[in-house]
């Protein structure tokens, strides 16, 4: 079984170094990890993995970790990466997700008994129509879990698009997850929620996150 999960983010939040942190730790546990890079380049992403502990020369080599690039095409360039996206349009990238469904191979699915992290799918707004890139989501992304065995999880940036817009995703995922921030007295904490589970407890409050000086994002311990 796999499943979606949306994480609806701040700006401002601790999400990228979370996922990155989510990316190395699920390594480390003897995953395999696809990791979709909007909100930063490939090379970026392997010098954090790098500093959270993993080898990732021999991972990707061993096809373990895949850097998927999306964010050179938000430059106007053409990535040079293995796993590169040549375009943000969603009806070119409809018919390759189209392809790659139905091509998959043994082994292919198997890999893809794993975790898929996309850092921010509100890239793909810069460069579609709203109604276009929520089709997408919702008919090509969203299914990706269940059909590869894989959890997805997927950010997308939190008040710059419309409420339709964030009601559609959130009525198709498994899960809803808030990272944000919260000023009080003058102190910003780093807070993460979990919304909504199907089908699993869980527990509603806010909890805070510490950010070590490699920016390994953890929970705050009880005091």
């Amino acid at each position: 079984m796999g499943s979606n999960l949306l994480v609806e983010f701040d700006p401002v939040s601790q999400w990228y170094n979370s996922c990155l942190t989510m990316a190395a730790g699920w390594v480390k546990q003897g995953g395999d990890v696809g990791y979709n890079g909007f909100m930063a380049p490939p090379d970026a992403v392997r010098m954090q993995l790098t500093r959270l502990g993993l080898n990732v020369d021999e991972l990707e080599r061993n096809d373990r970790l895949r850097v998927y690039d999306w964010y050179t095409p938000t430059l106007g360039r053409k990535s040079k990466e293995k796993y590169g996206i040549d375009s943000l349009k969603v009806a070119d990238q409809s018919i390759s997700f189209r392809l790659t469904e139905d091509d998959l191979t043994t082994s292919e699915s198997e890999w893809f008994e794993s975790i898929r992290i996309a850092d921010n799918f509100s890239t793909l707004a810069r460069f579609n129509d709203e109604k276009s890139w929520v089709e997408f989501m919702l008919t090509r992304v969203l299914p990706l879990g269940p059909v590869k065995k894989s959890t997805l999880v997927f950010g997308i940036m939190k008040g710059v698009h419309t409420e339709w817009a964030y009601k559609q995703l959130e009525g198709s995922a498994d899960g809803i997850i808030e990272f944000k921030i919260n000023e009080s007295g003058g102190v910003i904490k780093d807070l993460m929620q979990i919304r909504s589970m199907r089908n699993a407890h869980y527990n509603r409050e806010s909890i805070q996150l510490d950010v070590g000086e490699n920016f390994e994002v953890t929970l705050e311990k009880p005091r």
